[in-house]
């Protein structure tokens, strides 16, 4: 049995969120009925226990996420993985309650299609669009 197996209690996870079944279930697509048979020790299958995990653990708010954020993960741990791994230590500490700094991500001089972007006052001024 692996570790998230048996960490992973529906019923505890909904107690502490402060929820009723109903609405702890529906999130994830299950019916209050067959939430309430997990909850009571019946196996859960492998895509429930991932959005139990990713809904309720995680707090990812599915509705949210779009294909193309995987697909730019994805790029970025392939092209630039340095830039990747800085970029998920902002975020981390972020959620953490501290601020990173732009000093903190390490960005691409200009590799790989990342092109240096200068903005002048004139820029800035009107309508928000460059001509």
């Amino acid at each position: 049995m692996k570790f998230f197996d048996r960490v992973l209690n529906p019923r505890e996870i909904r107690r502490r969120l402060g929820m009723n079944q109903e609405q702890f279930w529906t999130q994830i697509g299950v019916t209050q009925s067959g939430g309430s048979r997990y909850e009571s020790g019946r196996e859960m299958p492998r895509p429930v226990k991932e959005l139990l995990r990713l809904v309720h653990v995680e707090q990812i708010d599915l509705s949210q996420v779009k294909r193309v954020d995987f697909e730019i993960i994805s790029y970025l741990k392939e092209a630039h993985p340095d830039l990747y791994r800085s970029l998920r230590r902002a975020a981390r500490s972020r959620s953490a309650g501290q601020e990173p700094s732009l000093a903190d991500i390490a960005l691409p001089a200009g590799a790989d299609g990342f092109a240096p972007v200068t903005v002048t006052p004139a820029a800035q001024s009107g309508d928000g669009h460059r001509d």
